[in-house]
């Protein structure tokens, strides 16, 4: 399981969803960010993750998506505290047809490696559980390492 990344963005509040602000100020994304390689994302608060996801989609379409009555999406739920709201991906570039179980298990082994550090992100609202091995796991070991706790768990 090859994993590139992580690329970071800042998220602004926009009249639907979020909008994806590359660091420089321009808002061209990266080519991990923008292509159909299943991806996993990290929204952090304060360097804290609050929000882990896995997606195919492109960034854009994905954080920007408007929530639709009856379909189980009711968009996201984190807001900024004034010390700005962080996306970190990770894409899996090595993935066969595009398949993103892998993705979705790493997912929801970062969630956990997440909860055993205090508490479960303060604003998931879904996990995907697949059965895991030790490289799904050596994966969110590698990515929950970007991530420090310097403050108390909320």
């Amino acid at each position: 399981m090859k994993i590139v990344g992580p690329e970071a963005y800042k998220l602004v509040k926009a009249e639907v969803g979020f909008r994806i602000a590359n660091l420089d100020g321009t808002n061209r994304l990266s080519q991990i960010a923008i292509s159909p390689m299943p991806k996993v994302y990290i929204v952090s608060l304060g360097g804290w993750p609050v929000y882990v996801g896995a997606t195919k989609q492109r960034l854009r379409t994905r954080i920007g998506m408007k929530p639709v009555e009856g379909s189980g999406y009711y968009g996201y739920t984190f807001q900024d505290d004034g010390t700005g709201l962080m996306l970190h991906v990770w894409a899996h570039a090595d993935a066969e047809d595009r398949n993103h179980l892998d993705v979705e298990t790493v997912e929801a082994e970062v969630v956990f490696l997440i909860r055993q550090a205090g508490q479960w992100p303060l604003f998931q609202t879904e996990i995907h559980f697949h059965p895991s091995t030790e490289i799904h796991r050596n994966v969110a070991h590698q990515i929950f390492g970007t991530y420090s706790r310097s403050e108390t768990v909320r």
